[in-house]
C-alpha cells in the first residue's frame, strides 16, 4: 500500500464522504493509503475462499464472507480482501437487510499479499483488527505458498504444504490445507 498525499486536517468523517475508488483506499492514523489493484492470483484466491467460506457458513447461518468490504471502527477505515462476520454480528437495517456500512471489526480478516504492498502495513492492519475484537487473521502469500495465521495474544503461525488451515471458533467444520488452497491457482 502506498500512502497518498492527504491534508493534515482530513478527518475520518471527511474521508468517508469521499467517493469510493477502485482499488480501494484505506484511512489509517490520519493517512490515506491505496490498496494495489488485485491481479490474477489474488483474484482467484479471493473468489475461491469467499465462495468456500460462504458455502459452509451461510446455509448453517454461522458466518458470511464479504470480499473488499469497508470496515470502519476505532478511528480507521480499512478494506480487508475478505472480511468474515459471524451470522449474529452482521449489521442489519430495520428491514432485516444487510447494512451498507459496517462499523465493527470483522471476526476473521483475510489479506492476500500482493508484491506491491508493504508487508508491514498489511500485518499491522491484521494486528489492529485482532486488538479490536477480531478472532482470526490470515495473511496469504501466493508467491511463497505460505499462510500466516494470526490469533489474539498468540505468536503467528506459518502454514504451508499439508498444514491444515482452520477457522476454529468461527467455522469449526471447514478446513483446507495450504497445498489445496494454492492448488486453486492451477486450472485443471
Amino acid at each position: 500500500m502506498t500512502s497518498v498525499q492527504s491534508p493534515s486536517t482530513l478527518s475520518l468523517a471527511d474521508f468517508l464522504k469521499l467517493p469510493e475508488t477502485k482499488p480501494a483506499r484505506e484511512y489509517i492514523d490520519g493517512q490515506i493509503y491505496h490498496k494495489p489493484m488485485p491481479k490474477g492470483k489474488h483474484s482467484r484466491l479471493q473468489a475461491r475462499l469467499t465462495a468456500g467460506i460462504n458455502q459452509v457458513g451461510e446455509p448453517q447461518k454461522i458466518a458470511c464472507a464479504f470480499p473488499e468490504l469497508r470496515c470502519t471502527f476505532e478511528g480507521r477505515s480499512i478494506v480487508p480482501d475478505i472480511a468474515v462476520f459471524q451470522w449474529e454480528r452482521i449489521p442489519l437495517n430495520a428491514d432485516g437487510e444487510i447494512k451498507n456500512n459496517f462499523e465493527i471489526a470483522p471476526d476473521w480478516t483475510i489479506e492476500i499479499f500482493s508484491p506491491e504492498q508493504s508487508p508491514t502495513r498489511v500485518i499491522e492492519n491484521i494486528i489492529f483488527c485482532l486488538n479490536h475484537g477480531t478472532n482470526l487473521g490470515w495473511l496469504i502469500d501466493p508467491e511463497e505458498k505460505l499462510v500466516f495465521v494470526f490469533k489474539p495474544s498468540q505468536q503467528p503461525e506459518s502454514k504451508q504444504g499439508q498444514d491444515i488451515l482452520q477457522a476454529t471458533g468461527l467455522l469449526d467444520n471447514w478446513q483446507v490445507s495450504a497445498d489445496e488452497l494454492f492448488s486453486w491457482l492451477r486450472l485443471k
